[in-house]
């Protein structure tokens, strides 16, 4: 059985260590002066260095060698998530007298110590207090906030740092080249963000995603953790800020239906929409991010996050369609019954009126008509519609969609039936309709947008392109 990375490249001597340089330099002093405490208590996240260093300092108090993981009997450890009870402790309590048998210490190691009782912790808090001589704790959690005062007092304590980027990349570059794999920077990049400072959790990915090829893509490292590409959170965002209930559904139905996690989802979301505040660059007031920030984090530990996720984006959704609706009407003067309306009035509305297109040629001004025919009685439709790019040759009807999703959608029997029948209302030729999945960029969102009264016909034009169709709403 092979070994797992994270345990094949362990560090075994404080040299080793790799990015926690301001706890290593005060060991080494404290070994090469003989200043060793009877407890030591390592706090920090997970995959640090904790359990790490708390054994090459074992080894080192009692001078064995650490060339692999052969077990000593002077050197104990013992996992307090498993052996958090009163009994266990009594038990090392009643042994800790016994002299070491090859080493000059005996030395307990308590890993997630923070996971004992109240009346473990009250029985180990005098042996902790005044050990034998021979004796020395090394306490280890993740959660120092659990410990009782009175232990974190009768310790020397070390906080441990999340490992920077850049020394995880380092060295999970070191690692594959010594395993002789072939990676892109960018998937080892992907790799530690995902690590989120952890070299274990690092490691052990860069494990797994080996697992299925040599040659390691960024698509490769996406695929193992469930990661959305760019391109999917993008048009997600846009369904956020732009679109009906429907549509944003829609999405989140087909995502799930990928294969993507909620809590990736929300974690990805959150990450785009901070980089959005940060540059300002987003079409969500800051406000709104900031909550969505902030309920985002309850996706991943929620009891059911598909339908938390879509509870949070859903009330950004509403809210803005409400905002919509609430926007104060002109006042438009009120007249008798029969009363000839002036004649500039009369001129305007006869302007404004949508004129039916004749049953002729078709051609994108006829779709824009059956997009907005589509929008009164399918919304949903109309939504996935819309941010197609619509080319016509003759009596052909070419969309080309960002999304296999979107494509798939519209080929479904019933939709590619709603949408002839919506056509026929507009022309009498028969229209062949052609699905196809085009460029990643051809349906690319702008970031940021400003809509003004004066906009030209040009630009409502392109962003009717884009959309799928353009409304100019006079607030």
């Amino acid at each position: 059985m092979s070994q797992a990375l994270y345990r094949k490249y362990r560090s075994k001597s404080l040299d080793e260590i790799v990015g926690q340089e301001h706890i290593t330099t005060t060991l080494k002093n404290a070994i090469k002066s003989g200043k060793i405490s009877h407890a030591y208590l390592f706090t920090g996240p997970r995959g640090v260095g904790k359990t790490s260093i708390a054994r090459i300092l074992a080894h080192e108090f009692n001078k064995f060698a650490y060339e692999n993981e052969a077990n000593h009997l002077d050197i104990i450890e013992i996992d307090a998530a498993s052996n958090r009870r009163i009994d266990e402790i009594r038990d090392l309590r009643d042994k800790v007298h016994i002299a070491p048998t090859s080493g000059t210490y005996k030395i307990y190691i308590i890993d997630e110590v923070h996971m004992l009782t109240k009346e473990a912790f009250n029985a180990l808090l005098k042996t902790l207090e005044e050990p034998p001589a021979h004796v020395i704790f090394i306490l280890a959690t993740t959660e120092a906030h659990k410990l009782p005062e009175t232990i974190i007092s009768r310790t020397q304590r070390f906080n441990f740092k999340p490992i920077d980027k850049q020394k995880v990349v380092e060295h999970l570059r070191s690692i594959a080249d010594t395993e002789k794999m072939k990676i892109d920077d960018e998937a080892l990049q992907l790799i530690a963000e995902h690590g989120e400072g952890s070299f274990r959790d690092s490691i052990s990915l860069l494990d797994q995603t080996s697992s299925q090829t040599k040659n390691i893509t960024v698509q490769n490292v996406q695929k193992t953790l469930g990661i959305a590409p760019s391109e999917v959170i993008e048009q997600l965002l846009n369904a956020i800020s732009g679109s009906s209930p429907g549509v944003l559904l829609t999405i989140l139905s087909e995502m799930q239906t990928q294969g993507y996690q909620a809590g990736q989802i929300a974690k990805q979301l959150g990450s785009t929409l901070r980089e959005a505040l940060l540059a300002n660059s987003s079409t969500l007031e800051p406000s709104e991010i900031i909550t969505l920030l902030k309920n985002l984090i309850n996706v991943s530990p929620s009891s059911s996050p598909d339908r938390m996720l879509e509870i949070i984006l859903l009330e950004v959704v509403t809210s803005h369609q409400e905002t919509t609706v609430s926007r104060p009407k002109p006042d438009i003067p009120t007249y008798v019954e029969n009363t000839p309306l002036p004649e500039t009035i009369q001129q305007a509305i006869s302007t404004n009126k949508p004129k039916p297109a004749a049953k002729g040629t078709f051609s994108l001004e006829v779709w824009q008509n059956v997009l907005e025919s589509l929008k009164s009685h399918h919304n949903t439709l109309y939504g996935v519609l819309r941010i197609s790019k619509p080319t016509i040759e003759g009596n052909t009807l070419t969309l080309e969609f960002q999304f296999e999703f979107h494509q798939k959608r519209i080929n479904e029997t019933k939709n590619m039936q709603l949408l002839n029948d919506a056509i026929k209302e507009f022309v009498t030729t028969p229209i062949i309709i052609n699905c196809v999945i085009g460029n990643k960029a051809a349906n690319a969102v702008p970031r940021e947008y400003t809509k003004s009264k004066s906009q030209s016909k040009d630009s409502i034009d392109t962003i009717s392109n884009i959309f799928g169709s353009a409304e100019v709403l006079e607030s």
